[in-house]
């Protein structure tokens, strides 16, 4: 709530994306009982476009919620700046889609994306080992860009490959390594 009160008093839009939509309830009744003014998007939300537009134009919405399956594609969210995903999905090409809604044709501000992860989870697990990875594609790549020799863990790194591919990896990576 600490972030989300710091985008309110700076003047941020907001959107935030879960895929369950119980814990967008809890989220819509905790904003409602502190009177954030907020829009809502489900699977069951009628006029969709409706609701976008309000949240795109009124500047006194300063959050959005939404379901991640009913709003992560097919929406233009580009009066937001901030998107927060509340909870990750197995899928991170799903999560990029959706935070994708506010970098859209017409967006004339920085859009910043967060992602929420709980301590000591297998996804805190999982983060730490994207990084890993990622740090090591980093460094060889650049190692191998200055005709330097790379270190034998990434030997076989020709060029760095789409961060999604080292997401997917490390992801596969860490459930192989917690099954055995």
């Amino acid at each position: 709530m600490e972030l989300l009160q710091t985008l309110i008093e700076g003047k941020h839009k907001t959107v935030i994306f879960s895929q369950y939509t119980r814990m967008l309830q809890i989220m819509r009744e905790d904003f409602e009982s502190r009177g954030i003014r907020f829009a809502y998007l489900d699977g069951s939300s009628k006029n969709r476009l409706e609701i976008v537009k309000k949240f795109n134009e009124d500047e006194n919405l300063s959050v959005f919620l939404v379901s991640l399956k009913a709003g992560g594609t097919g929406l233009n969210l580009v009066g937001a700046d901030t998107v927060i995903h509340y909870d990750p999905w197995w899928n991170p090409a799903v999560e990029d889609q959706a935070a994708d809604r506010a970098h859209r044709i017409g967006q004339d501000k920085p859009v910043m994306v967060y992602r929420m992860v709980a301590r000591d989870t297998v996804e805190e697990r999982i983060l730490e080992l994207e990084k890993h990875i990622l740090a090591h594609a980093l460094f060889a790549a650049n190692e191998s860009q200055q005709g330097i020799l790379r270190p034998a863990l990434c030997r076989h790194t020709p060029r760095l490959p789409p961060l999604h591919q080292l997401r997917r990896s490390g992801q596969a990576m860490l459930r192989k390594k917690l099954l055995d």
